[in-house]
């Protein structure tokens, strides 16, 4: 008796449905890579301009890749990164902003 067999898609990191996303898996990227950034420099209060501008450029794409996302491992991704970048941009805001120093 024929039966279908299902793709093995548990060791795949992206694109869990056997389609590639490559616009979803490239705002992931970039929103992890900017929400680690903007977490790291934020634990340093003369960096506030770097993980402020970095907290809120990764909050942007990450919420355009939660918009367009299709697999829930995108949105994982996406939700690790955004966190990290909201918490970076909120400790740069709070050590001196987006413009703190520069303009005045």
């Amino acid at each position: 008796m024929a039966q279908a067999l299902r793709p093995n898609t548990a060791g795949s990191l992206f694109a869990t449905d056997g389609k590639p996303h490559p616009l979803q898996d490239s705002l992931l990227a970039v929103t992890l890579v900017l929400g680690v950034t903007a977490f790291v420099t934020a634990m340093f209060h003369s960096l506030h301009l770097l993980s402020s501008w970095t907290g809120l450029v990764g909050i942007l794409t990450g919420a355009y890749g939660q918009f367009v996302s299709e697999t829930t491992r995108e949105r994982f991704g996406l939700i690790m990164g955004l966190g990290a970048a909201a918490v970076g941009f909120f400790l740069g805001m709070a050590h001196g902003g987006l413009f703190g120093g520069v303009i005045g």
